[in-house]
């Protein structure tokens, strides 16, 4: 319902303006209007020159031609209102800014990349690719747990939390009164009331209908810092870049994350579609400095109580051994490079045996489509499980429309019968196992910030592999003949699949 909501935000006003420009064009200039169109015609004719030099996907590129050519004044307006996947000017200076504020020494050679190369040579440069551009480093793994359900977490958090002594950071997209708030709330005033520095972030749109004023104000009378992240002020493109991630970091020793929200549906304790599946997980060591960093980052481009670089002070491992490895980054529309989207086809890629994933939502950009083809075709077992239960009934059926084309080459897709699922994973090899908030759609792949964590020959592997295997047993299998369609829903799903970006 919001992303209804936010699309008729934008597209009633540009509506309404390409029809009073129309009005007055018929009505005082008439005598220059085929003036005006061939203007409009070559304006648009730029645009689209400018959209086709781009680096960027085809079929988005492709729909926003079409609009834009079919409509030149609407089509455009429509572009730079909702179409242009770069996040503001004011964004990007906020987040330089706390980046040089925070005057982070960052280290120009990574020994544990090095020390990778000798393992597999192939794996470090994936991990080398990702460095390069989010500019996280690869580390060791000293511990991960994975939780197969948010009932799990709930109760790992509160346990983890009990234990804060310095700061404990938590940054989430959705929050909203109700069990597993209360749970989390209460243990946070405890700590913050004993003098531990407890700061809190929440994404504006995220939360628009969970999380009021008055909550805000309860949690700042309790000495709790609160900073709100892309404020809903004027409708622009920046209302695209969303914060998607879900981070919890304790004392800089234990981080949380996967794509479990603070919401009572995500611990069963609220039906809504069935039972939901979600997962998790929590890792110390190292890495949990790079998610120390994500949080002090945006936090200290959106809100003048700054967080001091001695937060990034990190214990090293107890011990000389390590399980694996383990990159934490975060993905951003700020990035050249759309790196998740571009992990999954280096995955997609460099699988031999098999590559699963669990994603709610699946919305495939044409470069991402093709890798799983390809994959599929090259005899490499390729399963997506997806939600038996949609959440969005037309995202669900727009997802449903890419089932055709990865089922004739091979990908098995699998539904969750007992509910929704909301998981978002990937395990390749034995060897693979990415966890984080990004789904399988246009909106996480380019548009919102998502954190991730990918792990190499870790334990925590073979739990993620287990769990995929004992969730389809819960699953339907959808075949060729179930997605046998007349002319009338094969047209629909061209339709949906040519409008998929803007979803």
């Amino acid at each position: 319902m919001k992303n209804i909501i936010g699309r008729l935000i934008i597209i009633i006003p540009a509506l309404a303006i390409q029809g009073l420009w129309y009005v007055f064009m018929i009505g005082f200039f008439r005598e220059f209007s085929t003036l005006i169109a061939s203007v409009l015609t070559v304006l648009a004719a730029v645009l689209v020159l400018y959209l086709v030099s781009k680096v960027d996907e085809s079929s988005y590129k492709i729909l926003w031609i079409i609009i834009i050519l079919v409509m030149p004044f609407f089509g455009a307006l429509l572009y730079l209102f909702w179409g242009n996947k770069k996040s503001s000017k004011p964004m990007k200076k906020r987040f330089h800014r706390a980046f040089r504020d925070m005057n982070i020494d960052v280290p120009t050679d990574n020994p544990v990349l090095e020390k990778l190369k000798d393992v597999d040579r192939r794996a470090s440069q994936t991990m080398k690719y990702i460095t390069s551009i989010t500019g996280h480093p690869l580390c060791l793994n000293e511990s991960a747990e994975y939780y197969s359900v948010g009932e799990e977490m709930f109760d790992a958090m509160r346990e983890e939390l009990k234990k804060a002594e310095k700061f404990i950071f938590l940054e989430y997209f959705i929050v909203q009164d109700g069990k597993f708030w209360k749970g989390i709330a209460e243990i946070l005033e405890e700590k913050a009331a004993a003098g531990v520095d407890v700061r809190f972030m929440y994404d504006d749109l995220g939360c628009i209908s969970t999380f009021t004023r008055k909550d805000v104000l309860r949690l700042i009378t309790k000495k709790i810092k609160v900073a709100v992240f892309n404020p809903l002020v004027f409708v622009t493109a920046r209302l695209n870049n969303r914060d998607h991630r879900k981070i919890m970091v304790i004392d800089g020793k234990t981080a949380f994350s996967g794509g479990i929200n603070i919401a009572d549906e995500y611990i069963n304790e609220r039906e809504r579609f069935g039972h939901w599946k979600d997962v998790g997980f929590r890792v110390t060591g190292d890495t949990v400095r790079n998610y120390t960093y994500m949080f002090m980052e945006f936090w200290n481009a959106f809100s003048i109580s700054k967080i001091p670089s001695g937060y990034l002070d990190t214990q090293p491992l107890k011990s000389g051994e390590s399980d694996g490895y383990v990159l934490s980054y975060y993905d951003s529309p700020f990035y050249d490079d759309p790196v998740s989207n571009n992990l999954f086809i280096e995955l997609l890629s460099q699988s031999m045996d098999y590559i699963w994933f669990c994603t709610p939502y699946l919305v495939l950009g044409d470069n991402l489509l093709h890798a799983f083809i390809r994959a599929a075709k090259r005899g490499v077992d390729v399963r997506i499980m997806m939600p038996g239960i949609p959440d969005k009934k037309m995202v669900y059926r727009m997802s449903r429309s890419y089932y055709g084309p990865l089922l004739s080459a091979g990908v098995k897709i699998y539904e969750y019968t007992p509910g929704f699922l909301h998981s978002k994973s990937c395990v390749c090899d034995d060897k693979f196992a990415l966890l984080g908030t990004v789904n399988l759609d246009y909106r996480s792949l380019f548009l919102h910030f998502e954190c991730s964590s990918l792990f190499y020959r870790a334990s925590i592997i073979a739990d993620v592999k287990r769990d995929f295997e004992e969730t389809q047993t819960k699953c339907t299998e959808r075949t060729l003949e179930n997605e046998k369609k007349t002319i009338i829903k094969r047209v629909t799903d061209s339709i949906l699949r040519l409008f998929a970006p803007l979803c």
